[in-house]
């Protein structure tokens, strides 16, 4: 038999959703690796020849230039500047690339949910004795060694026939000019780089499916939490007597749209009231409009002698509606009779009002 103690329930939308406005939700650094790799190779791919265009024209002219440079105050600004000019060039589109692909992959792990209790300033992060604590415990240590070498493995696994390859090119063997080495390299990096982007896709896969297990094994709960957050979900009597009112409200709106449109309303004579209607062109059977027990059968009867809806005291029907049918639903086919019966007195006492609103012969 379980432990009262032991958590062997899983967690509660409530539970879940306050772990969430904590901040805490399974989430893994790889993905954003992933994402953050993929980013800048896809941008490489589709920038690469204008970034090596222009590193080519910055190295002709830095090259054909170096015997006649002057090195003073004006001149060296003016060095810094056309690098600068040549960095932003090449890097700023990787780095624009790279900077959209973490934040997405952040709020893809977290729902981009942000946390504000995340957010607020605690002195325990600062604290340096506590995150070196964190370093030397046995267990974490091994654990990120042994996910350090599992990584590798798997890159090495996946890259190591590619880099057999390429280490068998002519290129080694024999004399090649300045574009085939770039030719290369190019070809060379982004084979590597696939490779190494699919084996990093594949632990980042594994590892947040190990966070989420984690994630949901931490959040489980024992009966007696349940059972507590239960009782603390049904809220206050003031609470509930609010909610009660809210819902009688409604109902009696509907009521009011409802009745006035009913063709007779079944009594039992005083504790129960059920409102029919039946109309030939759009309905099978007579359908429920409203039903209600005690005060609310008393206010349904008001609002049909309101409306001059004929009321009808017949008490195994009333029962039998009340209990086995909903508003909205026809009514069984064990009544069919009966209710056929109802309507039939009520047709033939109220025709001439049938007959002025269009609704029966």
């Amino acid at each position: 038999m379980a432990d009262q103690g032991e958590k062997t329930e899983k967690p509660t939308g409530k539970r879940i959703s306050e772990a969430w406005s904590k901040g805490q939700f399974p989430r893994t650094i790889e993905i954003q690796t992933v994402f953050v790799l993929g980013a800048g190779l896809l941008v490489l791919s589709m920038m690469g020849g204008q970034i090596m265009r222009v590193l080519s024209t910055s190295m002709i002219d830095t090259l054909g230039q170096i015997g006649r440079l002057t090195v003073s105050i004006n001149s060296i600004e003016s060095y810094v500047a056309t690098f600068l000019k040549w960095l932003a060039a090449c890097a700023l589109p990787v780095m624009f690339a790279a900077l959209v692909a973490a934040f997405l992959a952040g709020g893809l792990q977290s729902r981009f949910h942000l946390s504000l209790q995340r957010m607020e300033f605690s002195w325990a992060r600062l604290n340096p004795f506590t995150n070196v604590q964190h370093l030397f415990q046995p267990l974490p240590s091994a654990m990120r060694t042994l996910v350090g070498m599992l990584k590798f493995l798997v890159i090495l696994g996946l890259t190591i026939l590619v880099i057999k390859r390429l280490l068998d090119h002519p290129l080694f063997y024999t004399t090649t000019n300045f574009g085939e080495i770039v030719q290369f390299m190019t070809e060379s990096v982004r084979s590597i780089s696939a490779r190494v982007l699919a084996g990093l896709a594949l632990i980042a896969g594994a590892d947040y499916g190990y966070q989420y297990w984690k994630h949901q094994k931490d959040l489980m709960m024992t009966k007696e939490e349940v059972k507590e957050e239960a009782k603390s979900s049904e809220g206050s009597p003031l609470v509930k007597g609010e909610l009660r009112k809210r819902r009688l409200a409604i109902l009696r709106q509907n009521w009011m749209r409802e009745i006035p449109r009913a063709d007779v309303v079944v009594t039992n004579p005083t504790h129960l009231a059920v409102a029919l209607r039946y109309d030939r062109k759009t309905m099978r059977a007579p359908k429920i409009v409203a039903k209600g027990a005690r005060l609310n059968a008393l206010r349904i009867r008001e609002i049909a002698q309101q409306f001059q809806i004929p009321i009808v005291e017949n008490k195994p029907v009333a029962q039998l509606l009340f209990k086995h049918c909903k508003v909205g639903q026809e009514v069984p086919s064990q009544v069919y009779t009966a209710v056929a019966e109802i309507l039939a007195y009520v047709y033939k006492t109220n025709r001439f009002r049938y007959y002025m609103e269009g609704q029966r012969v």
